[in-house]
């Protein structure tokens, strides 16, 4: 028979454990508001979390472990309760890191596998190298516009942002950068004050347009709220924005567009994800953020020229191919290695990395990835990839028994072209970027020649990529027009001031020309050591006249 007493205890006790759960249900219900205010914070550990198995398993697992310890009543233990509770959540977060840990191993080598799989079921083979843009050449290097625009500019309160690759109203690439705020007092309330752009297909005096009159109301380096970066986490929380902004002015307005990485779970065949485009979000100058699906961005008139797929995606795509004759055939030992590519080797110091961004014909910007056989032997180039930066689409062109020279090879002929210059920093020039392009359905590469200050460039220099080519090794040029004749296919002997040399850096005899009808021979001046120190063109017909000129030397006796 119960008792008064024993009545009210339980009474109590169950009032005790209302309250306590009130309570605690309060906590929680605090933090989540507070976590949900301030979720752009959370954002790189909550979504990795969700989309990453590794991290599923340990993050999700001690927030499950915790949730179901703080809601349980105290431990039967000699130690204090919450004592005993921490103790039990840190041996849960120690297993669940070991488990998460040797799940994330396999996961991960699926998705490359997946990753692999898919890209080749959606490539197409290349029978020839796709057409560049004969008006749009890369000719002034980033760090090149970097010295030059930023000695070209004043802001007392803005600076210019990192630059990145972007698409003129005119059709011409440029070098795009943010007004941005700065110092720290004035990125509390200040705005990004529209981009400037730089035009970089010319080495005499590059384009430069600010568009700088209207500020953004979300922009770059803006603290916290203020920010583009915050505005787009809250807006849609479930992407990822990896790729530095593209900033670009359309009809007179500036905008940024991020291109949007997102992840997708796959069941087979053990649980992973693999990142997928998302779309982009493009900001305005109001603060308006539209969030455009792949389809939507591919169809807007405001983003027609500019890239739209993540670089971070085309990446990861081209570094998993390695797996795309299945995951044993890469293993060290067991290994077969059959077919197995991964990105060529870049030179240290040339200022630019994979992928390039070039533009092909009709203004279609492309990623190109030059691809090596495994191995730290071989640099020779095995495939060459394009991804479409607009759609995502892919195409590759494999050397099959050709010979191709990778960039690393490319840059070495490009310096033996003058061994006299003293190359690299502090020296007397620098050969940096080197970048891809098609002539006459060949591949180069297109090197720049800087000075050693980075504020002017002095010679292009272009590398055939084909060793076993008739035409020349290497072609130096000294101004802009003959870069476009050159990619045009004009050939060498029709260009004025060009200079064909062969893989040794030896100049090639260009004349007579025949097939140049400008030209009827050239005179060739020797010095007295029989060095080549100028070439004048005769045109047909042209009188010739000789003229010597002697300066005695004044020699005390």
């Amino acid at each position: 028979m119960t008792t008064d007493n024993e009545s009210t205890n339980d009474e109590g006790n169950a009032d005790r454990t209302i309250q306590s759960l009130s309570v605690r249900l309060l906590a929680v219900a605090v933090l989540v508001a507070v976590v949900w205010f301030l979720r752009p914070l959370f954002h790189p550990l909550l979504y990795r979390i969700v989309h990453s198995p590794a991290l599923l398993i340990f993050g999700g697992g001690v927030l499950l472990v915790a949730a179901f310890l703080f809601f349980s009543p105290p431990l039967e233990s000699d130690q204090p309760s919450s004592t005993a509770k921490f103790s039990v959540l840190t041996t849960a977060a120690i297993v669940l890191l070991v488990v998460g840990a040797a799940y994330g191993v396999p996961a991960a080598v699926v998705e490359e596998r997946t990753l692999a799989q898919e890209t080749m079921a959606e490539a197409e083979i290349a029978d020839d190298f796709p057409e560049v843009n004969e008006e749009n050449a890369r000719i002034t290097p980033q760090a090149v516009s970097d010295v030059q625009t930023r000695g070209s500019v004043s802001y007392r309160q803005h600076q210019l942002g990192e630059s990145d690759i972007a698409r003129m109203d005119d059709g011409r690439l440029a070098w795009s950068y943010p007004v941005e705020p700065d110092p720290f007092r004035v990125r509390l309330s200040g705005h990004q004050r529209g981009v400037f752009l730089t035009d970089m297909t010319t080495m005499e005096s590059p384009d430069m347009q600010a568009y700088d009159e209207h500020e953004f109301e979300h922009g770059q380096n803006m603290l916290l709220y203020r920010s583009a970066d915050w505005n787009l986490k809250q807006t849609d929380y479930w992407s990822q924005y990896n790729d530095e902004p593209i900033e670009f002015v359309h009809d007179g307005e500036a905008y940024m567009a991020y291109p949007k990485t997102g992840h997708e779970w796959q069941l087979s065949p053990i649980p992973h994800t693999v990142p997928v485009w998302d779309g982009v979000a493009l900001v305005h100058q109001d603060g308006t953020i539209d969030h455009l699906s792949p389809e939507q961005a591919q169809e807007s008139e405001v983003l027609t020229g500019q890239r739209l797929y993540p670089l971070d995606v085309t990446e990861a795509r081209m570094d998993s191919l390695r797996y795309r004759n299945g995951i044993i055939n890469q293993l060290s030992i067991v290994g077969s290695f059959e077919g197995v590519v991964e990105p060529a080797s870049m030179p240290s110091e040339v200022g630019n990395h994979q992928p390039f961004v070039i533009d092909l014909e009709d203004e279609q910007m492309s990623y190109v990835m030059a691809m090596e056989p495994h191995g730290d032997s071989t640099r020779g180039l095995d495939e060459v990839w394009f991804t479409d930066a607009e759609t995502g689409e892919f195409n590759y062109y494999s050397s099959g028994r050709e010979s191709l020279r990778g960039p690393e090879r490319a840059m070495g002929i490009a310096r033996g072209t003058d061994t006299r210059t003293d190359w690299g920093p502090g020296g007397d020039a620098m050969a940096v970027e080197p970048i891809p392009v098609t002539v006459d359905d060949e591949l180069w590469w297109h090197t720049k020649v800087v000075t050693p200050d980075q504020t002017d460039v002095v010679r292009n220099i272009f590398v055939n990529a084909h060793s076993s080519s008739e035409s020349e090794d290497a072609a130096i040029l000294y101004d802009t027009a003959e870069v476009y004749d050159f990619i045009a296919g004009t050939d060498l002997e029709d260009l004025d001031d060009a200079e064909a040399v062969d893989e040794d850096g030896d100049e090639i005899d260009t004349e007579p020309a025949p097939d140049a009808p400008d030209v009827a021979y050239y005179l060739v001046i020797y010095d007295e050591d029989g060095d080549e120190i100028d070439r004048i063109a005769i045109e047909p017909g042209q009188d010739v006249a000789f003229e010597s000129e002697h300066q005695d030397d004044d020699r005390d006796e």
